[in-house]
């Protein structure tokens, strides 16, 4: 019987999902035509739904016991072959991504990749770049504050402030003739001539 906290109805669903499906395991193939399969999908579907909104619990339980006493070897092999399957791809997953590897990349003692880089910056931490966060591989260097005093570091006084507000307003485009023309046209825009 699967346990889970009752306040969390998502994660005891989930639970009862992994629970069936290890036990329930077979595979198209195992089947004659598809309409057997199907039929058996239909059938575990409806006890994991009877599982999960506790519908007769107790005879659903029992069948499980049931189908596993009676079929223990057809799960073993399909859990096999399972693993052999999930072993075969992680293998040709590895020897591709070692294909892929850039040439800049070299493995250390532990297979982890690591960058060919100065410090202070990133390298992934495995061969396969693509699937994993970068991690550091030092200090970099901190990034310079934009306006917040000079070089050093002395406050400004209110002359080079003001002008350099002036400047960053003509970065963006604002000109005081803009402010006066725009108040301007507001200005005669609303006015009505009978």
């Amino acid at each position: 019987m699967v346990v889970a906290p009752a306040g969390n109805s998502f994660s005891r669903e989930a639970a009862i999902r992994r629970r069936i499906a290890n036990i329930y395991n077979k595979r198209e193939e195992d089947f004659p035509t598809l309409r057997d399969y199907n039929d058996y999908l239909e059938e575990v579907e409806d006890m994991t739904f009877k599982l999960v909104e506790g519908v007769d619990v107790a005879a659903i339980e029992a069948n499980i016991a049931k189908y596993q006493e009676e079929n223990a070897e057809q799960i073993i092999n399909s859990r096999a072959r399972k693993a052999e399957e999930l072993a075969k791809s992680l293998k040709e997953h590895q020897t591709q991504a070692a294909t892929d590897c850039p040439s800049d990349m070299v493995l250390d003692q532990n297979s982890q990749a690591v960058g060919a880089t100065a410090g202070g910056q990133y390298a992934p931490s495995i061969a396969a770049p693509m699937f994993m966060q970068p991690r550091p591989t030092g200090p970099a260097a901190q990034p310079v504050p934009i306006g917040g005093g000079n070089a050093n570091s002395m406050p400004e006084d209110e002359a080079t402030q003001r002008q350099r507000a002036e400047r960053a307003a003509r970065a963006g485009g604002w000109t005081l003739e803009l402010c006066r023309k725009r108040a301007f046209e507001e200005a005669f825009g609303s006015l009505c001539i009978v």
